[in-house]
C-alpha cells in the first residue's frame, strides 16, 4: 500500500483555517491605507454643513486623500486601526475561507462530488459566520479610521481594547455589533461569488490537469506517460 507522499497530504481544517487568517493579516498590512482612504472618503461630508462647505474638497481620489492624510496628520494616520484590521482579519477569513471546504463537506454528507448547490450554501454559512463573529473588529477598525476627522477635542478611542470597552459602556454591548445584518446579506454574497467561483475553476484545473504538467497524457516532469496503476 502506497502512502501519502508529503506534497499530497490534504491540510487539516486547522491548518486551513490558521492559513487563511495568516494570508489575510499578510494582505491586509499591504492595502490597509487603502481601505483608511475609502472609509475617510466615505465619511467626508457627515459633520455640520458649516464644515462640509469650508472642508468639502479636503479628499479627492484615494491617492489624494493618502497624501492628504500624511500631510496633516503623519504617514501613521494610514495605519490606524491597524490592530483591529487584524484581529478582524484573523477572525473573518480564517472562518470564511478557512471553514469552507469543512462546511462543504458537511453539505454533501462527506461526498466528493460536491454541486453547485452546496457549494453556495457553504459560501453563504461561512460568510454569515464570518460576519457574526468578527463584527465588532470591524465596528473598532472603522472607528479608528474615522475618528481623526473630529474637531476639536483629541481622540475617542485611546486603543484598541479601550475602543471595545468605551463602546460596550456608552453604546451597550450591541453597539459592537451595529450594522452586523446589512454587513452579513453583503459578505454571504461576496463570499458566493468568490469561493464558489475559485472553487470550480480549482476543480476544472485538477480535472484536466491544466496545472500538473500531464497534459495530454504525459507527465512532463519525467517525460513519460503516467501510469494507471
Amino acid at each position: 500500500m502506497v502512502g501519502f507522499k508529503p506534497t499530497d497530504v490534504p491540510p487539516t481544517a486547522t491548518i486551513k483555517f490558521l492559513g487563511a487568517g495568516m494570508a489575510a493579516c499578510i494582505a491586509d498590512l499591504i492595502t490597509f491605507p487603502l481601505d483608511t482612504a475609502k472609509v475617510r472618503l466615505q465619511i467626508q461630508g457627515e459633520n455640520n454643513q458649516a464644515a462640509v462647505t469650508a472642508r468639502a474638497a479636503e479628499y479627492r481620489g484615494v491617492f489624494g486623500t493618502m497624501a492628504t492624510m500624511v500631510r496633516n496628520e503623519g504617514p501613521q494616520s494610514l495605519y490606524s486601526g491597524l490592530v483591529a484590521g487584524l484581529q478582524r482579519q484573523m477572525s473573518f477569513a480564517s472562518v470564511r475561507i478557512g471553514l469552507y471546504d469543512s462546511v462543504k463537506q458537511f453539505y454533501t454528507k462527506g461526498s466528493e462530488h460536491a454541486g453547485i448547490g452546496s457549494r453556495l450554501l457553504a459560501g453563504c454559512t461561512t460568510g454569515a459566520m464570518a460576519v457574526a463573529m468578527a463584527q465588532p473588529t470591524d465596528v473598532v477598525k472603522v472607528r479608528f479610521q474615522a475618528q481623526a476627522r473630529m474637531e476639536g477635542s483629541g481622540r475617542r478611542y485611546q486603543g484598541t481594547l479601550d475602543a471595545y470597552k468605551t463602546i460596550a459602556r456608552e453604546e451597550g454591548f450591541r453597539g459592537l455589533w451595529k450594522g452586523t445584518s446589512p454587513n452579513i446579506t453583503r459578505n454571504a454574497l461576496v463570499n458566493c461569488a468568490e469561493l464558489v467561483t475559485y472553487d470550480l475553476i480549482k476543480d476544472t484545473l485538477l480535472k484536466y490537469h491544466l496545472m500538473t504538467g500531464k497534459e495530454n497524457g504525459w507527465d512532463l516532469r519525467t517525460r513519460a506517460t503516467p501510469s494507471v496503476y
